[in-house]
């Protein structure tokens, strides 16, 4: 994969602006603000897709497939972290002298004159930036924004708003988050990963002070998280009061700034948020003690905003969800298919324990599609017992090995063959081969849940084809 030069001096015009990769979540969304900011927009991608197609209705010209061709006359290329260094088109960019861009930095020029409401985290960053943004559009506003996902309310992940607030969904992944000029930062865990990249739980944690330290008005934290915790009594350590922004935390320790107690499981969670001395309560229409915890988040940033309490809570609970997050694509033969993004052992463990408060009498079966040979290497235990724990049977598929190499002797294998009883796991590499023994497994009431941030969402049609084929 390539490395772009996070210090790269972005050029006052950028001219016509190619993306490389397009067709994903964020990627498509940066090119839409792009495209309403009035530039010429094309761009590339594997596959077709809706948020290809929707690109081009927007006036984009996108090619499907890799080739030095696409680049046309464009004046600057916009890259992700997961492109190969022979990508034609990035090798032809980098011949012609052309800027290249990480995605980051695109995104950070366009929001350069706006108030920046950043959200980073570990886990929980595209439903809390979903419900910052479902809270401010309640509230009357009208910010633009960019995230992970589509926002199910609202049928898209990025929009231009006319309001100085711009709310985006910012990656640690590979340090980019630390480009932003943060005004509002909400940190939702600081639970270690991307270890790939900084090489130590230290450099991680230290890069989540830098990002709160930037932030010029607010920080909103968790106190449950216990990375986050090192972060919130560090961002103090060894800095003069007037340059430590206002922290405000969140969670269920009791001496949270917001803190959230009275959390009722049972199908969509109802809660109660402590602040300054009074109750607020709500219902969400999403499922999970983890929403709980991302809503209070969100309630945090509006009310640290200046936004009414009550109201603002009342705007997040019309959140409805965000694409790829516990999302149902059919039921057949009374079993449910659903699929979910999480990729992190925590993240498969508040998934799968959302699923268990709405599946009543039935099982929950995981097909898990481990993400990044790193991460199985160092997360395979981890792996195993989250999902023994929290699922009746599980399918763990081949690695999707995004931007790395293949390593030796790291397959799914490695997950599933540490689980205490194998009865009720199955390494099924060959994608209908998992189909045809799922469907030979699931039973009435059944909820299936696809885990992954790979492309493990294909797999669903072939799913919901093997049920219907013995249940339909």
């Amino acid at each position: 994969m390539i490395k772009p030069d996070l210090t790269l001096t972005i050029p006052e015009k950028l001219g016509v602006v190619h993306f490389v990769g397009i067709g994903g979540s964020g990627m498509s969304g940066i090119a839409r603000l792009f495209i309403n900011s009035g530039h010429t927009v094309t761009g590339s991608d594997s596959k077709d897709s809706p948020n290809v197609q929707a690109l081009r209705d927007l006036g984009a010209t996108v090619h499907i497939g890799h080739d030095a061709a696409n680049v046309g006359a464009a004046d600057s290329l916009v890259v992700t972290g997961a492109l190969w260094q022979d990508n034609p088109e990035y090798v032809l960019a980098t011949e012609r002298g052309l800027p290249v861009l990480h995605r980051a930095q695109a995104l950070s020029w366009l929001v350069r004159a706006h108030r920046l409401v950043a959200v980073a985290g570990a886990h929980g960053k595209t439903t809390s930036t979903g419900m910052v943004v479902t809270g401010l559009l309640g509230l009357g506003q009208d910010p633009s924004f960019v995230n992970g996902g589509v926002i199910e309310s609202l049928g898209v992940s990025s929009a231009s708003g006319t309001d100085d607030l711009f709310v985006v969904e910012a990656d640690e992944s590979d340090g980019s988050f630390l480009l932003y000029n943060t005004a509002v930062a909400l940190v939702t865990n600081v639970d270690p990963d991307h270890l790939d990249h900084y090489g130590s739980l230290e450099a991680f944690e230290a890069a989540f002070v830098e990002f709160s330290r930037n932030a010029s008005e607010l920080v909103v934290i968790s106190s449950d998280d216990i990375g986050a915790v090192r972060v919130t009594a560090t961002i103090t350590e060894g800095v003069s009061e007037a340059d430590v922004p206002r922290v405000i935390t969140f969670g269920e320790h009791p001496d949270s700034t917001v803190r959230v107690h009275s959390i009722t499981t049972s199908g969509p969670v109802s809660f109660s948020v402590a602040w300054q001395g009074q109750d607020y309560s709500a219902t969400l229409r999403i499922p999970g003690k983890h929403n709980a915890i991302n809503a209070a988040g969100a309630f945090a940033v509006l009310v640290g905003l200046g936004f009414d309490p009550a109201a603002s809570l009342d705007a997040i609970a019309g959140f409805g969800g965000t694409q790829r997050r516990f999302e149902l694509h059919g039921t057949v033969g009374g079993v449910s298919v659903y699929d979910d993004y999480a990729h992190h052992p925590t993240e498969v463990a508040a998934a799968l324990a959302a699923a268990r408060t709405v599946v009543g009498e039935g099982r929950i079966i995981a097909v898990h599609q481990p993400h990044l040979y790193s991460r199985t290497r160092m997360f395979a235990q981890e792996f195993a017992e989250t999902l023994e724990s929290f699922a009746d049977e599980t399918i763990v598929l081949s690695v999707y090995g995004a931007r790395e190499d293949p390593e030796p002797g790291v397959t799914g294998a490695l997950v599933s063959e540490r689980f205490r009883d194998q009865s009720h796991v199955a390494y099924v590499p060959d994608w209908q081969d998992a189909a045809d023994y799922l469907a030979g497994i699931a039973r009435d009431g059944d909820f299936v849940v696809t885990l992954g941030c790979g492309d493990v969402n294909r797999i669903v049609p072939q799913l919901l084809a093997a049920l219907e084929k013995v249940r339909g």
